[in-house]
């Protein structure tokens, strides 16, 4: 659910003993193949149905829960009532939302009006009013289990870096993610008060941090510019069919201008899944599927 990274739903996938899940949008996704779950990802899209409109057609989050429930009509004709509830209480959603609405949105004064109508804690409340919604209609659906990423350090990525002084992160954009990051975790604890509900916060910003300031402790040695794109000005493109990538991806932290590497995001989905509250809270991933 929501646009994850695919190396989030792998390694899950992996370490849950399911099939790495189909997209939604694929026209093989029916019958028994969507009972190892269903990737509802959409690339720009947000919380918010116009964050990422420049780039054309998306799924936001509130067609990405339309599209969920089309996958649950098809489910019921494979299993029994009883045997619904039970699937859908052991099933984990995983989302990852809120990116897109900073850097796809309020990040974009030139396309977007958010940040003349909304001051940085207002448009974050917005997000987590909206989200809530949606989170709810799950759980109305049947959902028990969910893990809600926040958002990493969008001021460190590439796209943003371009704008800043060497060696230097964009100190502003990080301190606007406050009030939506710790909003979410408070939402987490609120959610958690439904019957049956297990909702977890995982905290891609204190992990992603952790990876920027301690890169070689991970093997990383380039940290401000994608392995897709070299240079001062690689910030404004994302992996073009003529760009020459590095030749070795795994010592990089950004894969482009925007997204991390597959080695940063498996990382993301171990500390996720087996790590302490400090990186998923209030108790990670194997956790929570112990729980039935």
């Amino acid at each position: 659910m929501g646009k994850p990274s695919s190396i989030f739903l792998v390694i899950y996938s992996e370490n849950l003993g399911v099939p790495y899940p189909p997209a939604f949008a694929d026209p093989n996704t029916a019958g028994s193949r969507i009972l190892g779950g269903v990737n509802y990802a959409s690339a720009a899209a947000g919380i918010l149905d116009e964050s990422g409109q420049h780039y054309g057609q998306r799924y936001s989050l509130s067609q990405q829960v339309l599209n969920f429930e089309t996958t649950l009509n098809q489910i019921r004709t494979l299993m029994s009532g009883g045997n619904l509830t039970e699937y859908l209480g052991k099933s984990v959603a995983v989302l990852v939302f809120g990116s897109n609405d900073y850097i796809n949105n309020y990040l974009m004064p030139s396309i977007y009006s958010s940040s003349y109508y909304y001051n940085p804690p207002d448009f974050a409340n917005l997000l987590l009013n909206h989200y809530t919604r949606q989170l709810l209609a799950l759980y109305s659906l049947g959902l028990r289990k969910f893990l809600l990423a926040g958002i990493g350090p969008l001021g460190c990525i590439p796209n943003q870096r371009a704008s800043a002084p060497p060696d230097r992160c964009v100190d502003y954009v990080n301190q606007i993610l406050g009030t939506y990051n710790e909003g979410l975790k408070s939402l987490v604890d609120q959610l958690n008060t439904h019957p049956g509900a297990m909702f977890l916060y995982g905290n891609t910003y204190g992990a992603v941090g952790d990876i920027l300031n301690n890169p070689s402790t991970y093997g990383f040695s380039v940290v401000d510019k994608g392995c897709c794109g070299i240079g001062r000005n690689q910030g404004q493109i994302t992996c073009l069919p003529w760009v020459v990538p590095c030749s070795n991806r795994n010592t990089s932290v950004f894969w482009d201008a925007f997204h991390p590497t597959e080695g940063v995001n498996a990382i993301l989905a171990q500390r996720a899944f087996n790590g302490p509250p400090r990186d998923c809270y209030p108790i990670n991933v194997q956790q929570m599927t112990l729980i039935y």
